[in-house]
């Protein structure tokens, strides 16, 4: 070019921008990935990468030396307080019981309802011998990792044996413990392998180690029998709901520091809450408090211990839902002839309220309550429970002329006990004493898995025969009931319409009175139906 006489130039700066340009990405990507690779490095070393630690234990210790729950805190469950007495003992004098040669258990299983306190027992149980208690969750020992389970299982144990004596707690068992062999597919494989290792660790114990295992469950019915055999978990402890003396302990416990009105009346909460367990009753406690607190006053009262009964039992009002005069007026005659059947029977449960306030999803609702706890059932008591069910439908017929949808669940729990009364409990005369079927159902969650039909079409038909004979001699029977007493019942549904809640003393002075000569609000009502 230059023999062509051209000028030729060369620009710098556009070189070395072009440089930067080209370099500047490539030092940018490598200093990242060196701070990752540095970043990465110091978490493993610390030991505090969540991706490293996956097969240490995440149970959670509580110190011997901090305030702890005792005895002194659980009520309702004295005979299971009898039983873990000697784990207390031993922890505390391991010495009395080697000196005669006796073994200790080395588990606990723990079996009841939910909210009866398996959880607050095994605390109590640590707080009483003052010694470090591990508490994990069955669901938290298996992840998604193959291996995690046992080497969580592991590490819980090398805890343990390092702060002995102490108390390993695993809540819900039943999520790692199931039998083996239920399952196909690699995540029963790892829940397997969990607990295999969980078996391992307990029979790896020996006398001098003075760790003790409490599990809780509420379904033994799933455990493997490798782990509730002796050496395992040689003693069961079941907790049940707390009969009337239970509860009344229960209530003194979590009223105990509550500022309580001078009307308030345990043993009068303690009859009107059969079933409730002692989550039950600490949440009735607790939602009466807030009610006061609600209302702005120093003192919980009678009344708002027992709005919070009707809450536990129904649910909060539901004073936002606007129901029709008219509609209003059949649920009230709808609760009142449940109230006026049972309180006509016999064999029937006392009844404590009535309301035709909306809670939860029920319109209304009738509350009867024993006198006192019952474990067995007559038949009798079955048949006049079944009337009694079916007063709703029967004066919905008798007042309207008509029938609505807001006896379902009444016809359902009707057909339900008729059922059982035919196919499980042997009071069918056409049946005769035999079981009908084979249920599998969850013994402490109180729900049915399902029924395997063991019988032919011709047996079918009968029990389906027996079952309708025994619901339509019910409605019968609450039909000739209500009839009669048309009077007392356009009484009490006057009262009610004014008042929304009637309570049982208040029923009994209605119904003592002389029956009204002419029911003029319930004619105009089925007339205009």
């Amino acid at each position: 070019m230059q023999t062509d006489k051209v000028n030729v130039k060369f620009d710098k700066s556009q070189t070395g921008s072009y440089l930067i340009s080209v370099l500047l990405p490539n030092i940018i990507l490598v200093i990242l990935i060196a701070a990752f690779m540095w970043w990465v490095l110091r978490q493993t070393q610390s030991g505090n990468n969540q991706a490293m630690s996956f097969g240490r234990s995440r149970a959670r210790m509580i110190a011997g030396d901090k305030p702890a729950i005792t005895f002194a805190d659980v009520a309702g469950v004295d005979e299971a307080k009898q039983e873990l007495t000697e784990i207390v003992e031993f922890l505390k004098y391991p010495e009395k019981f080697v000196a005669l040669g006796a073994r200790i258990p080395k588990g606990v299983l723990l079996v009841g309802p939910p909210g009866t306190g398996k959880t607050l027992l095994s605390k109590a149980v640590a707080g009483e011998a003052g010694v470090p208690f591990f508490s994990i969750s069955g669901s938290e020992f298996v992840e998604m990792f193959v291996g995690v389970g046992a080497s969580r299982v592991r590490d819980l144990f090398d805890q343990a044996k390092k702060n002995s004596p102490c108390i390993v707690f695993v809540d819900e068992i039943d999520a790692v413990g199931r039998q083996r062999g239920a399952g196909l597919g690699g995540g029963h494989d790892e829940r397997e392998q969990t607990l295999n290792q969980l078996l391992v660790e307990m029979d790896g114990f020996d006398t001098n180690t003075h760790v003790i295992v409490i599990a809780a469950t509420n379904r033994p019915d799933v455990l493997d029998p490798a782990l509730l055999r002796p050496g395992r978990f040689d003693r069961h402890v079941t907790l049940d709901r707390p009969d009337i003396k239970g509860r009344r302990q229960i209530l003194d416990v979590h009223a105990r520091n509550k500022p309580l009105d001078s009307t308030v009346d345990l043993d009068v909460l303690a009859r009107q809450t059969p079933g409730f367990s002692g989550a039950d009753l600490a949440n009735l406690i607790n939602e009466a408090a807030i009610l006061a607190a609600r209302a702005n006053q120093k003192v919980i009262g009678m009344l708002e211990l027992e709005e919070a009964i009707a809450r536990v039992i129904a649910g909060p009002e539901r004073k936002s839902r606007r129901i029709s005069d008219r509609e209003k007026e059949v649920i009230a005659y709808h609760e009142t002839g449940h109230a006026l059947v049972m309180k006509a029977l016999p064999h029937t449960d006392p009844v404590h309220k009535v309301s035709i306030i909306s809670r939860g999803m029920a319109l209304g609702w009738t509350l009867s309550l024993p006198e006192e706890d019952k474990y067995l059932v007559s038949r009798d008591e079955l048949y006049d429970q079944i009337a009694g069910i079916m007063g709703g439908r029967v004066a919905e017929e008798i007042v309207f002329n008509d029938i609505t949808s807001g006896a379902e669940n009444d016809i359902q729990r009707a057909t339900q006990l008729a059922r059982r009364m035919v196919t499980q409990w042997g009071m069918s005369e056409k049946l005769g004493t035999v079981t009908m079927g084979h249920k599998e159902e969850l013994v402490f969650l109180g729900r049915d898995l399902g029924e395997q039909r063991n019988y032919s079409e011709e047996v079918a038909a009968i029990i389906d025969e027996e079952i309708r004979s025994i619901v339509d001699h019910g409605y019968q029977t609450a039909k000739g009931i209500l009839t009669k007493q048309r009077g007392k019942m356009d009484a009490v549904v006057e009262r009610l319409k004014i008042v929304e809640t009637i309570d049982g003393r208040e029923l009994d002075v209605i119904l003592a009175r002389e029956e009204p000569s002419a029911p003029a609000a319930a004619s105009s009502s089925s007339a205009a139906s």
